[in-house]
């Protein structure tokens, strides 16, 4: 299922299906995005927010697996360039490859879950 995403091969479907395991352990997709690094980490304690301890919470490898599928997808999809080219005009570009890694973070969340390959037009329309 994963391989239908462009750019996703074999390799790294795999490494993304390893480090996540069974889908089901995740009770909503914010946990599984916070599991895999895909959002920031917020100290915060009665509305004051002390920084961003705990960078390193969650799981390394799919950090990588969802920053360098975003990239491929790009590479092989002229929409998803151009939805990153309209990210950019209000984000740098690191932050908008960021953005879209979550994005598909969040796909690949419910494409597990539900059982459903990808679908590009779905995905970029929202």
């Amino acid at each position: 299922m994963l391989k239908t995403i462009p750019g996703v091969g074999r390799i790294l479907a795999l490494t993304i299906l390893y480090e996540v395991g069974d889908i089901q352990r995740f009770e909503s997709v914010q946990k599984f995005a916070s599991y895999a690094r895909l959002v920031k980490c917020k100290a915060e304690s009665a509305g004051k927010v002390y920084g961003t301890q705990g960078n390193k919470i969650g799981n390394a490898h799919l950090k990588w697996a969802f920053s360098e599928a975003s990239v491929l997808f790009i590479r092989n999809s002229d929409k998803a360039k151009r939805y990153v080219e309209k990210l950019q005009k209000r984000m740098n570009k690191p932050k908008a490859l960021s953005a879209l890694a979550h994005k598909l973070g969040r796909a690949v969340y419910f494409m597990l879950k539900d059982k459903r390959v990808f679908d590009e037009q779905r995905f970029l329309k929202g």
